[in-house]
């Protein structure tokens, strides 16, 4: 029997994903300034990181992402620093998140506009169902890292 080292790596504490198919991004203030109820004039430094990886072709249902999501503990003008929110365009489609990092919120809200939060911290787990939009929050003094599972199918609205 033929034995292969995994493709991709998640250092669960180092707060990275990397390897074969692993794509990522930063969101930079600039771009997230109107989050925020007073935007700051700050230097435009990275907010959060994204990382995600799957195989195949994403276009087919029942394939799945694997992500994290690293979330810096800035403050502006006294409002936590939140990724930007949004709902699944394909409403059938769940998404788990597992906190690893940091402390933070999970802000939830339904179609109907009712919202609520759930803490976020090391070992806490998350199901978010598709028709529920949601975004995170660092209240922490560090780094917030939140691991993810979710369908490729999605989308984003």
């Amino acid at each position: 029997m033929k034995i292969l080292e995994p493709q991709v790596l998640h250092h669960i504490y180092q707060g990275v994903v990397e390897g074969e198919n692993v794509e990522s991004y930063q969101k930079k203030y600039h771009e997230v300034s109107y989050l925020y109820q007073n935007p700051d004039i700050l230097d435009d430094q990275v907010v959060y990181d994204v990382y995600s990886y799957t195989r195949g072709n994403p276009d087919i249902p029942g394939h799945l992402y694997w992500g994290l999501t690293v979330l810096k503990p800035l403050l502006i003008n006294n409002e936590c620093n939140m990724t930007k929110g949004h709902f699944h365009e394909d409403r059938d489609c769940a998404e788990i998140y597992f906190g690893i990092q940091g402390e933070g919120l999970l802000l939830l809200m339904d179609e109907s506009g009712k919202c609520w939060a759930e803490k976020i911290y090391e070992g806490s787990l998350h199901y978010i169902d598709g028709h529920i939009a949601h975004r995170l929050v660092n209240t922490g003094e560090k780094d917030l890292k939140v691991g993810a599972c979710w369908p490729t199918t999605a989308g984003h609205d």
